[in-house]
């Protein structure tokens, strides 16, 4: 759940200026399970089931290039399953199931890989090899879990800083966030393809990015200093600002939704991920909470609870 700065993760972006989000892990998880077969093909099990006889004839492609990348040839079987739809839902679902795959990937030819680690080579993954027009944020997110603050600085390199507060403080967000399943789902790629080419070309789109990422700099201090009640007015601005960076980032229905949750009392909120669909989360006083969701009740709500926990083995097989 990404509350401020996201797209600054672009490497068209912080290559030029550096980027920085502030975001948290939930309870939603992907499952993935590694299992030796007892002949040499590959067997994959996800929305669709795949039988391949070698690693380049397998079409899922962050699991074929994973299995390229640990140069795993066959004898294995791979099965996932996810808490939420696996596509379009603003929730970081594909890239959490790159870093756990790769964790399973390296328990199972019996290597560790830390946070780091299962963070940058699933940015590898997804960004170089299979070239997704996405940013890290989401990689690094679920490898470390938690709520931080992430820097991503031009030379590539990337920060992950916890941020640290007093437990009320989180307590407090978590009471105050809303969220919402729109039911539409979409694909972010021509989306971030259109926001990359923008923030490319035109300094105005720039000057745009810098100030989505001043705030994350801004919430970072908030939270610190134990200053919760600000975040519905940043990540109302932060949400202005990045329906200003393309069309097609939010919709006439999705304004007049937000429009209704602001009316009802919610501070601000924005949609999860790249826009267009997905959760709509908003940050109101809970004696608000019974009037917004009136106010959307055609949407289904939806009782996200933070997860200080990031990509973690939970059985092992010896």
């Amino acid at each position: 759940m990404s509350f401020v700065g996201g797209g600054s993760d672009l490497p068209v972006f912080y290559r030029r200026f550096g980027g920085a989000v502030v975001s948290t892990t939930i309870n939603q998880f992907v499952y993935v399970t590694v299992n030796k077969k007892f002949d040499r093909s590959i067997r994959l099990s996800y929305s669709r089931t795949e039988e391949a006889s070698s690693v380049a004839r397998i079409r899922h492609p962050l699991v074929r290039e994973a299995l390229k990348m640990l140069g795993i040839q066959g004898g294995i079987e791979i099965t996932s399953i996810a808490d939420v739809p696996s596509k379009g839902t603003g929730l970081g679902s594909s890239s959490s199931f790159t870093v756990g795959l790769l964790h399973a990937l390296h328990a199972y030819a019996e290597h560790h890989a830390g946070a780091e680690q299962l963070a940058r080579e699933a940015c590898q993954i997804e960004i170089d090899r299979c070239a997704e027009p996405i940013g890290k944020q989401d990689q690094y997110a679920a490898a470390f879990g938690g709520l931080n603050f992430i820097r991503f600085n031009p030379d590539d390199s990337v920060v992950v800083e916890p941020i640290i507060c007093k437990r009320h403080t989180i307590e407090q967000i978590q009471a105050n966030t809303l969220t919402f399943y729109t039911g539409i789902t979409r694909n972010a790629s021509g989306i971030l393809q259109r926001q990359q080419s923008a923030v490319t070309s035109e300094k105005k789109k720039q000057t745009v990015m810098r100030r989505m990422t001043e705030l994350a700099g801004q919430l970072r201090r908030d939270l610190q200093a134990n200053r919760a009640e600000t975040l519905g007015e940043i990540i109302h601005e932060g949400w202005v600002l990045k329906k200003s960076l393309t069309p097609g980032i939010s919709t006439d229905v999705i304004d007049q939704w937000y429009a209704r949750a602001r009316k009802a009392g919610a501070v601000g909120g924005k949609l999860l991920g790249a826009g267009a669909g997905g959760f709509l989360m908003f940050q109101a006083p809970c004696e608000r909470h019974d009037a917004v969701a009136h106010a959307l009740r055609g949407l289904r709500r939806v009782d996200f609870r933070f997860e200080a926990q990031g990509s973690r083995i939970i059985f092992v097989h010896h």
